[in-house]
């Protein structure tokens, strides 16, 4: 489809010039264009100018009426594959009860494990094209699904493949990642090491050979996989080519983001309890920083350091883990909120955070994340004339028109 976008209040492209992912000062640096046009050929931008910048005869046009373009918001942390829901568990925590007591009673992940290990795919994959529909309204155009609540090799293998098979199907551009190493299965309740062992030797190769995702993910954490097995599991997955992510501090600092940072993960994710041993870590590496905001609001827990995280010139990514546990928020403009209000981040690092730089936690930033020109159109159009509207003015979805690889999408 071809398509020019004119009349745009503002076009904020969150240009990269070339670079991976910004990081500092300039994460403000949203490269907006006052007045502007876009065009888009084959799915690709091809053109953004001034108002001068016309549609060439026969291309479809799109009148902005003077509101905000933005780059699509890729969301680079989510559990969107589940069965079950878990609302008891959230009057638990109102009555006081917290995360680590409700796992410990057999609620928690074992609590989604069950459930999700019951559905058929078909459920899976029903489930998961409409939360992917409700993200895509909100402006998300790129997602990663990781998998993780089968924790046995049949179920997340069945995870996997209903992941891939929204991945072939969907508008959204889906990115898979492998978390086996979610929790412990009851039967392994026992002798952990030996499912750590049956994570290497069987899930792994079969999740490599198969290409069934791009990344392995670990919740490294005091009561679930700790460092030791949480660097097997890494050193496997290097040496079959899956790029290691992991779950780091979140309940607890026991060296996990040293640990990713060690072994080049590509992100590390959660981080609210990162101490300064761990951003040092991290200023010394090339892996990303994911905080996730809305699960320290649902939980009622602190928030990861971002301001710290950015002043030390730490490339920054917010994402939403939305989850059935502890983040039922699927809507990335509510994290640019919260980024805001809870995280003293600016607008424009919340909005580098959610599009730039969360694309290139998936390494994905010379594709989509910004709106430059060779760049894959996914575009969204706001009901808004000022970009800071969006956070501003939370809990509605601003989202109008999504452009999404070209097409102006209509559901």
């Amino acid at each position: 489809m071809n398509l020019c976008i004119e009349n745009i209040g503002q076009l904020v492209t969150v240009a990269a010039q070339g670079k991976r992912v910004k990081i500092g000062t300039e994460m403000r640096e949203l490269h907006i264009h006052t007045n502007a046009s876009l065009l888009i050929e084959n799915g690709i931008i091809t053109g953004i100018g001034g108002m001068e910048l016309k549609a060439p005869d026969g291309m479809d046009v799109i009148d902005a009426e003077g509101k905000v373009v933005l780059p699509g918001f890729v969301d680079s942390h989510t559990h969107l594959v589940f069965a079950g829901s878990r609302e008891n568990e959230f009057a638990l925590r109102a009555e006081g009860k917290s995360y680590q007591q409700i796992a410990e009673t057999g609620g928690g992940i074992l609590s989604t494990m069950q459930a999700t290990r019951d559905a058929t795919k078909r459920d899976l994959y029903k489930s998961g094209e409409r939360r992917l529909n409700e993200m895509l309204r909100n402006g998300t155009t790129t997602v990663e699904i990781k998998s993780g609540y089968g924790l046995s090799p049949e179920a997340e293998m069945k995870i996997l493949e209903v992941i891939s098979d929204l991945k072939r199907d969907h508008f959204v551009t889906i990115v898979a990642t492998f978390l086996g190493a979610h929790a412990f299965p009851p039967e392994y309740a026992e002798n952990k090491q030996s499912y750590v062992e049956r994570i290497c030797d069987y899930m792994l190769p079969y999740v490599a050979e198969k290409k069934l995702a791009m990344f392995v993910d670990v919740f490294c954490e005091k009561g679930y996989f700790d460092l030791k097995m949480t660097e097997q599991i890494i050193l496997e997955a290097k040496r079959l080519g899956v790029i290691p992510k992991l779950h780091a501090d979140q309940l607890s600092a026991m060296g996990a983001t040293e640990l990713g940072a060690k072994h080049h993960a590509i992100s590390v994710d959660h981080l609210e309890q990162t101490n300064e041993q761990g951003i040092a870590a991290l200023k010394n590496s090339d892996t990303i920083a994911t905080v996730l905001p809305g699960c320290s609001l649902f939980l009622n827990h602190s928030y990861a350091p971002a301001r710290a995280l950015i002043d030390a010139g730490i490339p920054l990514a917010v994402a939403t883990d939305f989850n059935p546990g502890s983040q039922m928020c699927s809507s990335m403009q509510m994290m640019l909120t919260l980024a805001c209000t809870q995280m003293r981040m600016t607008p424009e690092e919340a909005i580098t955070a959610a599009t730039l730089n969360g694309a290139a936690a998936l390494g994905m930033s010379g594709s989509v994340g910004s709106i430059e020109i060779g760049k894959q159109a996914d575009v969204v159009l706001y009901d808004a004339v000022d970009f800071r509207t969006i956070p501003y003015h939370y809990g509605i979805n601003h989202a109008r028109k999504i452009v999404k690889n070209g097409v102006l999408l209509d559901f």
